[in-house]
């Protein structure tokens, strides 16, 4: 499979993100750059150029907006999403979160533990709304849609 060799957020029109969307984000970005699996299906009978590709990322006039191109600049795809599947799930998570990084700085391990396992959850839930939302246009595995669905949040931050 394809994948992607660059990412380039927009989030210039957002508020400074807190400390822990601001670690989220780069962990996110560097695993996704390490390992991820991204390919773009035949569409419309149209031959697809091979990646690795340039993935950007933003969200104007209330949508998710992915542009794919080469690594020399040629446009490969660009998909406007809508955010309202997105909206509850990413709620959720940052509530997951929040509690998350409240609970590292006092409660035992145990209850750390469980929290984590709830915020892993919602964020496979996260992962699963992002691959259905583009079926047909990328093809992604798990891992690469958990990593988006990630940056999906950093993004909606500020939206």
């Amino acid at each position: 499979m394809s994948h992607i060799s660059r990412i380039e957020l927009d989030d210039s029109n957002l508020p400074p993100p807190t400390p822990e969307i601001e670690q989220e984000r780069r962990v996110a970005m560097f695993d996704l750059l390490e390992q991820n699996s991204f390919d773009l299906p035949v569409r419309e009978g149209r031959e697809v150029p091979a990646g690795p590709y340039v993935l950007g990322l933003s969200i104007r006039e209330r949508r998710l907006v992915f542009e794919v191109t080469t690594e020399d600049g040629v446009e490969v795809a660009e998909f406007h999403l809508s955010l309202g599947p997105f909206r509850q799930v990413v709620k959720d998570y940052f509530q997951i979160c929040a509690s998350y990084f409240d609970a590292v700085k006092t409660l035992p391990p145990s209850q750390i533990e469980t929290i984590d396992m709830a915020r892993r959850g919602i964020h496979n839930e996260g992962a699963r709304v992002l691959q259905e939302r583009l079926e047909g246009k990328v093809e992604l595995d798990n891992d690469t849609a958990r990593r988006l669905f990630t940056l999906v949040c950093v993004l909606h931050f500020g939206g």
